[in-house]
């Protein structure tokens, strides 16, 4: 006869609650640390899904996802000149929020190098790539839109062509995806009256300088806007990712693009370390100390639930040291019930989870190796705990069931 699964059947609803709460605890142990492997995946999750060898950035800045990077557009035709680069694409990438029906729309843009990028890597699970380089979109199913929706971004309207699933910053933010045209557009957008108050500043300005009193046309060019004055430079880039050809040493090809003056490269492995490092660590630690400290909170929890378990048994222990019931079967009726409701609840927890993770604002990534290992912890979390009620079981006297 088991003596542990008689007491859970006897005390059945009492158990079924404890071991529910328990599960409760420890499903937010395992979202905590899916939570933990989430952020740390959308923050390289466009580095890895890009596959670029190099980022090319300005100098003395850490890269788009960090701070504020400008390179010159003209740097694609240079870094195409290194030996060894199969291709350099344009990379814009900035995070905007805008109101759309009525409501706050929150997104980061990247924009894609038309034509040799037109987005076919991206997961679409509705719609298509890009087909033309102005007017046409596609945005993550995180941030609402439907398929062939339009949605006005600064002066012009685009149309949702496609829809991607689990693109987001490593700010949680779903991603937008036009062509570098498009996205620059909608990052330097301003307002009329900014455009007008910028071309009467300039206009006057030139009534000061003599080279504009000498020829009166430049003054005229300078009531244009600023992007289609030829003196002005078109936008900068964020950075340019390059590709090198099969076989070529990309430390080879760093050290060439690093004895520029005016940029500062990396390669796939260092923006990531990057990112981990830098952007989100301090978020990555305060996640990974919830954890320890939900862990340390669990154990001590179901060590006292034991403890009070026991104490609710201390009559019946008695009893059976009375009539000569040997110390490890009171040991295993204990041990079993914790090893039982340590198991049960970590079913709860990963059975929950599965139907609560999904709705949750940023991504959980809950991996087999981090079940395993919260399996063990919960075990050993279990037998630990244990050893409080099985210590105060085996102070019980005998005479003491004779007491009432």
């Amino acid at each position: 006869m088991n003596l542990a699964h008689k007491d859970i059947q006897h005390n059945l609803g009492r158990f079924a609650l404890t071991t529910v709460g328990i599960g409760m605890l420890l499903m937010i142990v395992m979202g905590m640390g899916g939570i933990y492997r989430g952020l740390i995946e959308d923050a390289t999750l466009l580095v890895e899904r890009i596959g670029a060898d190099l980022w090319v950035v300005q100098r003395d800045t850490r890269g788009p996802f960090a701070e504020v990077s400008r390179v010159p557009k003209t740097l694609v035709y240079r870094v195409l000149a290194v030996p060894g680069v199969e291709s350099a694409r344009e990379f814009v990438f900035h995070t905007i929020q805008r109101q759309h029906d009525g409501k706050p729309l929150r997104m980061s843009v990247l924009g894609l190098s038309w034509p040799l990028d037109k987005g076919e890597w991206l997961p679409l699970i509705a719609g298509r790539p890009l087909r033309q380089n102005h007017y046409e979109i596609v945005t993550d199913k995180s941030l609402g839109l439907r398929l062939h929706e339009r949605i006005k971004l600064g002066k012009e309207t685009y149309s949702v062509v496609g829809i991607t699933s689990g693109m987001v910053s490593s700010s949680g933010d779903g991603m937008a995806f036009a062509t570098v045209w498009d996205s620059q557009a909608i990052q330097f957008d301003a307002v009329g009256e900014a455009v007008r108050l910028e071309r009467a500043a300039r206009e006057r300005r030139s009534q000061n300088d003599e080279v504009f009193l000498k020829q009166p046309a430049l003054a005229e060019r300078l009531a244009r806007p600023a992007g289609e004055i030829p003196a002005v430079t078109s936008p900068d880039l964020s950075a340019v990712v390059v590709r090198l050809s099969p076989g070529v040493d990309a430390a080879r090809a760093s050290t060439i693009l690093s004895s520029w003056g005016d940029v500062t490269v990396f390669t796939k492995k260092g923006q990531e370390d990057l990112l981990v490092q830098g952007m989100v660590d301090k978020a990555r630690r305060q996640l990974g100390m919830f954890r320890a400290l939900l862990t340390i909170i669990a154990a001590i929890i179901m060590a006292l639930i034991l403890y009070t378990l026991t104490l609710d048994k201390l009559h019946s222990i008695a009893l059976l040291k009375l009539i000569g019931a040997p110390n490890r079967v009171i040991l295993g009726l204990i041990l079993q019930q914790a090893i039982a409701l340590g198991s049960l609840g970590y079913g709860i927890a990963y059975l929950v989870g599965q139907k609560l993770f999904p709705l949750f604002p940023r991504r959980v990534v809950l991996t087999n190796q981090d079940l395993l290992q919260l399996a063990v912890i919960v075990l050993a979390i279990s037998v630990l705990s244990s050893f409080l009620g099985i210590w105060r079981a085996m102070r019980v006297q005998p005479n003491e069931a004779l007491m009432g």
